[in-house]
Order: structure tokens, then sequence, then C-alpha cells
């Protein structure tokens, strides 16, 4: 016979398996979402009805997080997943490495683009990407014949190659690629006054 005890005691575990099973349950529902599934009002669509000014909107792009996200302000407007350089780890030191720099940048020039929908090209190398390269050949890191590169910017994919960001292909030469829908919601939303920052 099961004493009052041992009821309460049985009630107990009970309790504490389903609590641990929804737990885990829900963190594992979590991981599995990505920025591309997370419903979102298009950039454009903000900027427009709140009236936003583009000298007032900041790129963030997260090298780790495979992500491109827009703020106004402080105020985080929207999360595009995108991919890099075949390597995607390093920060650029010179031509060639298949690099994405790292840093803070302006805005080159921004046009339409054949191959890939639109290219906003950032403004690789400036000052400090020129800093970095000249301490890295001074110290041996690159070799004293490595030229610094450049023509780096966000751009789209080949037509019917947005599986690449779906996937993380990291396929560029250094440039920052999106989906041909997200790289034509940025470009119509911002303009050359737009910061861009590039983290590791």
């Amino acid at each position: 016979m099961l004493t009052r005890t041992m009821i309460q005691y049985l009630k107990f575990v009970v309790f504490v398996f389903a609590f641990t099973s929804c737990a885990q349950s829900s963190e594992s529902d979590t991981a599995e979402v990505t920025a591309d599934e997370i419903p979102q009002t298009p950039l454009l669509e903000q900027v427009k009805a709140n009236n936003y000014a583009a000298k007032n909107l900041e790129i963030l792009i997260d090298k780790s997080d495979y992500t491109l996200q827009v703020y106004h302000k402080d105020s985080l407007l929207i999360t595009y997943p995108c991919v890099f350089g075949f390597d995607a780890v390093s920060d650029k030191m010179k031509e060639g490495d298949g690099a994405t720099p790292e840093g803070d940048f302006g805005i080159r020039s921004m046009y339409p683009h054949r191959s890939w929908e639109y290219f906003i090209w950032i403004d690789y190398p400036n000052a400090e990407s020129w800093n970095r390269f000249r301490k890295r050949k001074a110290d041996g890191t690159i070799e004293s014949s490595a030229t610094i590169g450049g023509e780096v910017g966000i751009h789209g994919v080949p037509e019917g190659a947005d599986d690449m960001i779906a996937n993380k292909t990291n396929w560029t030469l250094g440039c920052i690629s999106l989906t041909n829908e997200h790289i034509t919601d940025l470009y119509k939303s911002i303009s050359s006054s737009t910061k861009i920052k590039i983290v590791p």
C-alpha cells in the first residue's frame, strides 16, 4: 500500500519530469528558427511608414551569426541572413585571401548589377584598413609583395541561387551576399550616408 509520503513523492517526480521535457522541447524548437524564418516587415515599408532618414540607419554585419541587421538609432528594424567570402572567419589581410574585411565602413557607391541584382560598394580599404595592412606587412604577417585589394560590397546572388544563403555557402571573394529579394529591399531603403559595421 502506498503511503501519503510515497504518493507525494511520486507526484513530485512526475511534475519534474513533465517540466523538464517541456523546457527541452521549447529550447530545441527555438534553436531551429533562423533569421530567414522569422516574419518581418520589409525594411522599405518600415522606412516609408516611419519617414526614417537614411543617414540614421546603420548596418551591423555579424560574421559569426551570418546576419546583416539594420538599425534605426538603437532600434532593430530587420535581420537578413547572409554569407561571406570563402574564408568566412578571418579579417581581410590582402587581395585574394577570400576574407571579408572587419571594421567600420561607409558606402562608396550603389548601383544595379547585371550578375547579382544590386551592388552596395563599401569604402574598403579605408584609413583603418590601410593602417592594419601596413602593420601586418611590417611584422611579417603578410608578405611584402601583398596588395590590399578592394571592390568589396554587399550584393545578391546569381539568379536562382538563393539557396546558397539558406545553406550558408560562403561563395564570394570577400563580399557580403544576400538573397536577391533582400538585397533589393536593403538597396531601396538606404543611401550612401548609411554606415556599416562588420564584426567577427
